[in-house]
């Protein structure tokens, strides 16, 4: 039997308390519309907060070694009290060894997501290990319907690799093996998670459970930049969703809280809404929008060196550079990798000094070229990767500056780590990275980080821990960058997007999309990440050369309406009728930059299989209600299309289109029409 705790209503969530006669308590959630649907339903509660400490029993019906979930300690955890403290829940639980689990909930004003985190705090006498303690616990999924709700109930996760990020991938309960067995005995596990310093490298930490039948569905997503984890279990007829840390059996992690101490969990954003996974994953980006830096009034325009010089941004190269861009409306120029190091090695090995190469590309300083960019009318910004070394740089062979792994440095063959917890290593980057960032009045750096650590490092109670400990360090670094020249801008870049994660992208004003710099798949990345992070933070590639047909340019920048627009490539090498084209896309990217900065997004079209051989099409319809304003933007690939798409609009008038002078665009009352012609073709239509 169970009683009902307290009840909430944030916006359109409803939030209750539940508490069985054994003292656990729970939580769950609905939309409003619907709380009056909600049943109570026949299966156990899922605790608030799962906790595993060290000497704990393990976990029986076959779950020991997929999840730590349901131990001892979590049971033990009674319910005390719950406080309001403005518009944060606070739930005690306790056991009677003197130690405590705080849950805090917290609702944002504006936002359609919740933050959660929990906090195990030891008032007892001697050490506690734990090697489990979860952000986020909801359970009695789904709450409208007695037994285990067959042929209704889908995972939505979404998976991630280099230069394909972002896929959408979605089970049914019942293929995932998640049915509860017929004597409920056998906890059901599915579990992902990423172990390392990449927190997106196989996954994002995201998820959400859709009730197809009752059209609701749960999401969550984690701001953590180390290992992390996410379960879906079952044993009854409830199903249950656990996100956090990566526990001891998954990601070495274990903490050990002294006397008196405390440990926070990182924050997880959840909600609930209608309307499935895209228009779900849009409120959880509402917690995004709160801690998104937001200096601009328009989002910028770059143009950032790389895929034109590869590695050799000499004054000579961006002297070509320079002249081409000159009054083309440019925010910033960026100088990529390779400003520094010697005639002796390549780029590639010798990151980690930071020493500008004035010998063979910067003769007379680079003051002179940042001074040319300035004049030119651009705000100069530098690439670095602070966090590694490479293997010709003086610091590779400094051990006290590096990252240990059983007392040997961790290196991925050339590539080694510096221990970002160490105050030495905090002041030879304020030395070597901010001090030059001030001397020539950097206004933009672009943060990379290019390899893994892997599962943890030396130097505190568990690997994972010392993982978790030096990711921190390193988010103190970008702070103490933001401390030290607020008006700079951060791009946070890790082989494009393996850092895409909400903790690090709140210390960003934008983020590499991906480092797919030219291919046919770009725009297919680009709004898969309309799911995950803002647009606004979206850095976008568009590579260009004087190869290209108008065709080719067109897609090119019409890519760029799904983010920040960051152009690159052999520009000295177009001709007028190419520029024109260019400057079409500057001129329409700034007329819509407000709609990608502040707008809701919308997805049609085809099933993606393959992105090598993308076919079909894709529209991305994202509406900016303070402005009334509709920006579509769509794309076709390989194989056979149909003549035209209708895309539910509400508009009355279009203000202006982008297109590779081909297609025909109709608005009616209450859709758009537009004739696709071709394949690999691109169309973007601003709407009143």
């Amino acid at each position: 039997m169970k009683t009902i705790v307290s009840e909430f209503e944030f916006g359109d969530i409803f939030l209750r308390y539940v508490k069985d006669q054994n003292g656990q308590i729970g939580m769950q959630m609905a939309p409003t519309s619907q709380k009056s649907e909600i049943i109570e339903k026949d299966c156990s509660i899922e605790p608030l907060v799962q906790l595993h400490l060290r000497g704990d029993n393990f976990v029986s019906s076959f779950a020991n070694g997929h999840s730590m979930c349901g131990s001892q300690s979590t049971y033990e955890m009674k319910f005390v009290s719950q406080d309001i403290i403005g518009r944060k829940i606070v739930t005690t639980l306790a056991n009677s060894k003197e130690q405590e689990v705080r849950h805090y909930l917290e609702y944002r004003e504006g936002c359609s997501s919740l933050d959660v985190k929990t906090e195990f705090v030891n008032n007892s006498a001697s050490d506690v290990t734990v090697e489990l303690l979860s952000s986020l616990s909801i359970g009695g999924l789904t709450l409208f319907e007695e037994g285990d709700t067959p042929d209704c109930l889908m995972l939505h996760t979404i998976r991630s690799a280099w230069s394909i990020e972002g896929r959408i991938h979605s089970q049914s309960i019942e293929d995932l093996q998640l049915e509860p067995s017929w004597a409920n005995h056998g906890i059901r596990v599915e579990k992902i998670g990423q172990v390392g310093s990449m927190p997106v490298r196989r996954w994002f930490p995201f998820a959400a459970v859709e009730d197809t039948k009752r059209n609701v569905i749960w999401a969550l997503q984690i701001a953590c930049p180390s290992s992390w984890q996410i379960e879906l279990r079952r044993k009854d007829a409830g199903l249950s969703l656990t996100a956090g840390l990566a526990d001891y059996d998954y990601g070495h992690w274990a903490k050990t809280v002294e006397p008196g101490e405390s440990f926070e969990t990182p924050v997880v954003y959840v909600t609930v809404g209608n309307g499935g996974l895209d228009s779900v994953s849009q409120r959880l980006l509402s917690s995004h929008r709160a801690n998104y830096v937001n200096r601009y009034d328009r989002l910028p325009v770059l143009f950032n060196e790389y895929c034109t010089t590869w590695g050799v941004p000499s004054h000579e190269n961006l002297s070509r550079i320079v002249q081409a861009l000159k009054g083309r409306g440019i925010d910033y120029l960026v100088i990529d990798c390779g400003w520094y190091g010697n005639k002796d090695y390549n780029w590639i090995e010798t990151s980690g000094d930071w020493i500008i190469n004035e010998e063979e590309l910067f003769p007379e300083g680079l003051q002179k070229t940042v001074d040319m960019i300035r004049e030119a009318g651009m705000q100069p910004g530098i690439w670095f990767e602070p966090e590694t070394c490479a293997v010709h740089s003086q610091i590779h062979d400094k051990p006290e500056y590096l990252l240990h792994r059983n007392g040997t440095p961790i290196d991925t063959t050339g590539r080694r780590f510096l221990d970002m917890r160490k105050e030495k290593v905090q002041s030879y980057l304020d030395n070597k990275v901010i001090s030059m960032l001030k001397k020539y009045g950097f206004k933009y750096i672009k943060i990379d980080y290019n390899d893994c650590i892997g599962v943890g490092c030396d130097g505190a109670e568990s690997l994972g821990e010392s993982l978790r400990q030096n990711m921190m360090g390193s988010r103190r670094f970008f702070q103490r960058i933001r401390e030290q020249i607020p008006d700079i801008s951060i791009e946070n870049c890790s082989s494009g997007g393996h850092r895409l994660e909400p903790s690090m992208m709140a210390l960003c004003d934008m983020a590499s999309f991906s480092d797919a710099h030219e291919c046919r798949e770009i725009p297919i990345i680009a709004a898969n990440l309309h799911r995950v992070i803002l647009p606004a933070q979206s850095q976008i590639w568009a590579v260009l050369h004087g190869d290209d047909s108008i065709k080719r340019l067109n897609y090119s920048l019409v890519n760029t309406m799904l983010g920040v627009m960051c152009l690159s490539g052999d520009i000295y090498n177009l001709d007028e009728e190419q520029w024109a084209k260019v400057d079409e896309g500057i001129s329409f990217y700034k007329k819509v930059s407000h709609i990608i900065k502040d707008g809701i997004s919308s997805f049609y079209g085809s099933r993606i299989r393959s992105y090598n051989h993308p076919e079909g099409w894709q529209a991305v319809v994202r509406y900016n209600e303070a402005e009334n304003q509709t920006l579509v933007v769509l794309h076709t690939f390989g194989g056979k299309l149909p003549v035209s798409v209708k895309l539910p609009v509400d508009a009355t008038e279009i203000l202006e289109a982008m297109t590779s002078g081909k297609n025909e665009i109709k608005l009616s009352k209450s859709s758009l029409e537009i004739e696709l012609k071709d394949n690999f073709e691109a169309v973007a239509v601003l709407l009143r």
